[in-house]
């Protein structure tokens, strides 16, 4: 039998922590190993020997002592494993994209249905990262918008030059992963295989220097390939 994945909570509300354990616990797939209530508790809880693996974590963004973006960073930092989805209240959190930088391979809205949770967990822990649900696509969108240029200006140049590198059918795939499309539907889009859309994406992700899907969109939303609201 399939060893279930190992799921980390990091809210700083306990109830919300123990519904989602609730939800979690209810699947044979699934299983919680580990909460804490900062970021800095999850961070050395992650760390510690005698702590079980965690293959996903649940990581709010607004806490005390270490909030969830510090410690999203320092947690992707440590290796490939766990993977981190934020969670976000969509109209407060307008630095989560800041997470997706650091590392996090998604977002998940706190009043998202508990189908779409356990899904977007399943989804993360495949490898692949939670941008399909048009919530998120419309998440990345406005905080593309809200999001404050960085201080560095320059910063933007190597996803700009990454970008024109790209030919113009990864360009086209590009732009149909921003809208949300999976594999299976940039294929049909495209009328190609959708074992050649998987080479297409792994040619993006390599030129981008994507960790995953994520952050190539959001490196098209940075450099106007794709513009908010199109």
């Amino acid at each position: 039998m399939t060893a279930p994945i190992r799921v980390a909570l990091v809210d700083d509300q306990q109830l919300v922590r123990a519904g989602f354990r609730m939800v979690i616990d209810s699947q044979p797939d699934l299983e919680v190993v580990l909460e804490a209530g900062d970021g800095r508790a999850a961070v050395h809880g992650l760390a510690a020997e005698r702590s079980p693996g965690v293959d996903v974590v649940l990581m709010d963004v607004r806490m005390p002592t270490m909030d969830g973006l510090t410690a999203t960073a320092a947690i992707t930092a440590a290796g490939p494993c766990p993977r981190v989805i934020v969670l976000t209240t969509f109209d407060l959190d307008e630095y989560v994209l800041r997470a997706i930088r650091a590392g996090a391979s998604g977002f998940l809205l706190k009043d998202a249905p508990p189908e779409e949770m356990l899904a977007a967990i399943r989804t993360v822990h495949a490898g692949d990262a939670v941008i399909a649900p048009s919530s998120t696509r419309r998440l990345l969108e406005h905080l593309v918008e809200v999001l404050p240029p960085d201080e560095d200006s320059t910063r933007d140049d190597p996803g700009r030059l990454a970008v024109a590198d790209l030919t113009d059918r990864e360009r086209e795939v590009l732009v149909l992963m921003a809208r949300g499309r999976s594999n299976t539907e940039i294929g049909q889009d495209l009328f190609v295989a959708e074992a050649t859309v998987k080479t297409h994406v792994g040619r993006i992700l390599a030129k981008l220097g994507a960790r995953d899907r994520v952050q190539a969109v959001v490196t098209a939303y940075e450099t106007g390939l794709v513009r908010p609201g199109a």
